[in-house]
C-alpha cells in the first residue's frame, strides 16, 4: 500500500474517532469527559516513566506495549497491534507468496494453566510443507522449535515459523487429548492457491476443492464449471475443508454464480458505514437451477467459505457434509498507523440471508461425517509412537515410487507393530511418497467424507433430500426453543 493511501487511512480513523466522541458528546457527555480523563492518565503515565524510570527507555517500546495492551485487553484474537514484523509478514501474504511452512493459525489472547493459549491450526494450505507433513486443522502448536507457545505472542509465533527458504523448523504437535508428536517442517516459498478441480473418475461429478477467496477465486471456479460442462456433468461438489477465508468481495462474486437474486451477506457493526448488504444479480448466475450441489466443510471451514456454505443452505441450494465449521463471523479491517505499523480491529459481524450470525457458533452440516474416526487411548498411544518412530519414511526411502498395491502391503506390516487403523497408515504412506510431488486431487481410500458425498448424490432424491433441510435461522429458532424447553423442566 503506498504512502497516499496509508495517509487516507489515518485520515478516515482520525475522522472517525473525531465524528464517534462528537456524536457520543452530545448524547452523553460524561462519556466525553471519562474518555477524555483516561486519554490524560495515559499521557502523563508515558511522560512520567520515560522521564523518571531508572534506565532511558526508548518511546517505541512504551508505545507498542500500551497500543499491545490496550487492543489485547478487548479480549477478541482478531483485534491486534501489528508491529513491524506482522505488517511485514501480512503484506508478503497478501501479495499471495511468502517464506513459511504453510499454516493458516489462530491464537487465544488469554492463557490460563487450565486453558494454554498454544497456537492452533486453522488449516494446513494445500501443498505447503505443514500440509505434506500430515498436519490437520484443529491440532495445537504448543511448542516451536523447543520454546512453549502460551508464553509467545502472535508476532513471535510467526517470526519462529518463517525464515530462510530451506531452513528447517520443528513444531509440537498436540492432537486430541493425548497425542504429542514433533514434526520437522523444512520453510518453503509459500505461494497462496486458490482452487482445484476435476470430474470424479467413473462419473458424472465435479469435484472443486476452493483453498482460499482471493481476488482470482471467482475466475478459477468459472473456469472448473466450463471444463465441467464439457464433460457434461449432472452434479458438483464444491470443498470448502480447511479454507480458511479470503476476501469477502471474492466470495460474494463466487455465491453469485449460484444465486441469482436476493440476499448473499450482509454486515452490521454500530457504525453506520459498515452496514452493508451484498446481494446477487441474475446476469451473474453462471450454474443452471435445481443441479444437485453438495459442500464439503469442517472445522477448517472459516470466515468467508462459512459465507458461501451459509448463504447456499439457507437458499436451499446445497447439501452440507462434513463437520461443523469454525465459527468466524466477524470482519476486520487493517488500518496503518505509520509506514511500518498499524492495527486490525473487527469492525463488523457479518449475517447470512436468514440473518443469523455464527460467530464462535458455527454452521453444522446437514449430514455429519468425521473424516478420522476417534482413536482409543491405547490406538492414541500406538499412533504417537508410530509418528515418532522413522518407519513410515524408512519405508517410503526403500521404495520410493510406492503404487497402491506397495503402499497396502507396506501397511499391513506396519500394523502388526503399530495397531491401529490400516487406512490411517495407508494416507500417511501416501502422503510420504507425495511429499515431492503435486497432491492428488483427492484421496477416496482415505477421505471417507467425500465418499460419502458421492455416495448421498448417486443414491438420492436430491430435490426430496433438499426440501428436508433448514435454513440456519430455523436451526437457530429450533435451538432457542429447545433451551427454553429444558430451562422449563429445571423450574
Amino acid at each position: 500500500m503506498n504512502k497516499i493511501c496509508k495517509t487516507f487511512y489515518i485520515c478516515i480513523i482520525a475522522v472517525t474517532l473525531f465524528c464517534t466522541s462528537s456524536c457520543f458528546g452530545q448524547g452523553n457527555n460524561e462519556n466525553k469527559a471519562t474518555s477524555f480523563q483516561y486519554m490524560k492518565k495515559l499521557n502523563q503515565v508515558f511522560d512520567f516513566v520515560q522521564q523518571n524510570y531508572v534506565d532511558e527507555i526508548d518511546p517505541k517500546i512504551l508505545y507498542e506495549g500500551a497500543l499491545k495492551g490496550m487492543l489485547d485487553s478487548i479480549g477478541d484474537p482478531y483485534t491486534l497491534y501489528l508491529d513491524s514484523d506482522y505488517m511485514r509478514d501480512l503484506n508478503d501474504t497478501t501479495t499471495g507468496n511468502f517464506g513459511g511452512v504453510g499454516l493458516s493459525i489462530s491464537k487465544p489472547v488469554e492463557s490460563t494453566p487450565q486453558k494454554p493459549a498454544y497456537v492452533e491450526v486453522s488449516s494446513p494450505i494445500e501443498d505447503t510443507p505443514g500440509a505434506r507433513a500430515g498436519i490437520h486443522a484443529g491440532d495445537y502448536i504448543i511448542a516451536i522449535d523447543g520454546l512453549p507457545t502460551p508464553e509467545m505472542t502472535m508476532n513471535e509465533v510467526l517470526s519462529h515459523l518463517r525464515g530462510q527458504i530451506g531452513t528447517p523448523v520443528t513444531v509440537t504437535i498436540l492432537r486430541g487429548a493425548n497425542m504429542r508428536f514433533d514434526v520437522k517442517l523444512v520453510r518453503a516459498l509459500i505461494e497462496v492457491p486458490t482452487a482445484k478441480y476435476g470430474m470424479i473418475e467413473g462419473t458424472k461429478i465435479g469435484y472443486c476443492r476452493l483453498i482460499e477467496f482471493t481476488p482470482e477465486t471467482p475466475n478459477r471456479l468459472q473456469d472448473a464449471m466450463d471444463m465441467f460442462q464439457k464433460n457434461g456433468y449432472t452434479s458438483m461438489i464444491i470443498d470448502l475443508r480447511d479454507n480458511p477465508g479470503g476476501l469477502i468481495t471474492s466470495v460474494v462474486d463466487v455465491a453469485d454464480k449460484f444465486i441469482d437474486s436476493g440476499l448473499i451477506v450482509s454486515t452490521k457493526s454500530r457504525l453506520a458505514f459498515e452496514n452493508q448488504e451484498f446481494k446477487a444479480s441474475p446476469e451473474k448466475t453462471t450454474v443452471k437451477k435445481n443441479l444437485p450441489i453438495i459442500v464439503l466443510i469442517n472445522q477448517g471451514s472459516a470466515s468467508a467459505s462459512e459465507i458461501l456454505s451459509g448463504a447456499l443452505k439457507d437458499y436451499h441450494m446445497a447439501y452440507l457434509v462434513g463437520q461443523k465449521t469454525y465459527g468466524k463471523g466477524s470482519v476486520q479491517q487493517v488500518i496503518p498507523l505509520s509506514d511500518v505499523d498499524g492495527m486490525k480491529l473487527t469492525m463488523a459481524r457479518y449475517y447470512t440471508p436468514s440473518d443469523v450470525n455464527i460467530d464462535k457458533v458455527g454452521i453444522p452440516p446437514d449430514y455429519e461425517i468425521k473424516n478420522i474416526e476417534t482413536l482409543t487411548p491405547e490406538q492414541e498411544e500406538a499412533y504417537t509412537k508410530l509418528i515418532q518412530s522413522n518407519i513410515i519414511s524408512e519405508t517410503v526411502e526403500k521404495t520410493p515410487n510406492m503404487k497402491e498395491r506397495d503402499i497396502s502391503l507396506a501397511a499391513g506390516v506396519i500394523a502388526k507393530t503399530y495397531p491401529i487403523d490400516e487406512r490411517l497408515i495407508r494416507r500417511l504412506l501416501r502422503v510420504q511418497v507425495q511429499r515431492t510431488q503435486t497432491s492428488p486431487l483427492y484421496d477416496l481410500d482415505y477421505d471417507i467424507q467425500l465418499a460419502k458425498a458421492i455416495e448421498i448424490i448417486q443414491n438420492n432424491d436430491f430435490a426430496d433430500l433438499m426440501r428436508k433441510t433448514k435454513t440456519l435461522k430455523e436451526l437457530q429458532q429450533e435451538a432457542l426453543l429447545e433451551s427454553s424447553k429444558e430451562d422449563a423442566s429445571k423450574k
